[in-house]
């Protein structure tokens, strides 16, 4: 909870607003029902806070920003800030972050560029511990975990569920398909099909990412399959296609079967084996 005092602007805020008389609010911002601001925060002219998000002492959101409600921006965290690309020159992009999330202390996200789609997403109930960074065009799904100081480059898309050890990295354009387990220091260059485990620099497989099926509550049956599917691609030698193609004559249709056909179909990087 953060200690709050005066106020700002009243155009720049909705009802039960609270920020703290050192906060820096450009009159612009929106502002929803319950923000609360902390101590020398900055919100820049082009932010949209949702209703009850909750800004830290000295953190910075800018750029062309949308924080969906009930989301936490810790102290210190820079938010929304300008892509670490070169050749960005200002362009309008934006991003958009959703609902629930944990941004904690000195996390770093930027806003898209023009040439990778112009936006930076990020999900619901999603936990970016402290100095992480998101770069520019990436886009993070829902209920993942970044530990302290994982490091996304630009363009990396992260499906729902997935986490990432502590120190842990991933080159641009790399994919994460979804309940995917990245361990600590890991650097990862090529893609990682859903429900597996990867380690190691130049990551490489080490197996299924077998609790977080159970905590998906698949059934019993339902984790053969997958476990069958894991099989033809990294213990039968098989192309990506032929493991494709065997998968589709020999696993029933699924949402599970779905996701990693789908995500193997879409690999531009090559996956990891």
């Amino acid at each position: 909870m953060y200690e709050c005092s005066g106020t700002v602007d009243p155009t720049a805020i909705g009802d039960e607003t609270t920020a703290h008389a050192t906060a820096h609010i450009h009159k612009l911002a929106e502002l929803g029902k319950g923000v609360v601001i902390g101590p020398n925060a900055v919100i820049g002219p082009h932010v949209q806070l949702g209703d009850g998000v909750k800004v830290g002492a000295g953190a910075i959101v800018t750029g062309n920003t949308v924080i969906g409600k009930e989301t936490v921006v810790s102290p210190y965290a820079t938010v929304g800030s300008a892509p670490q690309d070169l050749k960005y020159a200002g362009e309008d992009t934006k991003l958009v972050v959703g609902e629930y999330n944990q941004i904690r202390e000195y996390v770093n996200i930027s806003i898209g560029t023009a040439e990778g789609g112009g936006v930076t997403s990020i999900g619901n109930h999603n936990l970016i511990m402290v100095y992480s960074h998101v770069a520019h065009d990436c886009h993070i799904g829902n209920h993942c975990v970044l530990a302290n100081s994982v490091q996304l480059a630009g363009h990396v898309i992260v499906k729902d569920h997935v986490i990432f050890g502590g120190m842990s990295g991933a080159h641009q354009f790399v994919s994460f398909g979804e309940r995917v387990m990245v361990g600590a220091g890991s650097i990862v260059v090529q893609d990682v099909p859903p429900f597996c485990m990867v380690q190691g620099d130049r990551a490489k497989i080490t197996g299924l990412n077998t609790i977080g099926l159970n905590r998906a509550g698949l059934t019993g049956e339902e984790i053969n399959h997958v476990k069958l599917m894991y099989k033809f691609v990294y213990n039968e030698y098989l192309t990506v296609d032929a493991a494709i193609q065997k998968i589709e004559q020999e696993i029933p249709i699924s949402e599970y079967r779905k996701q990693f056909t789908s995500f193997l179909k879409s690999c531009e990087r090559g996956i990891c084996r």
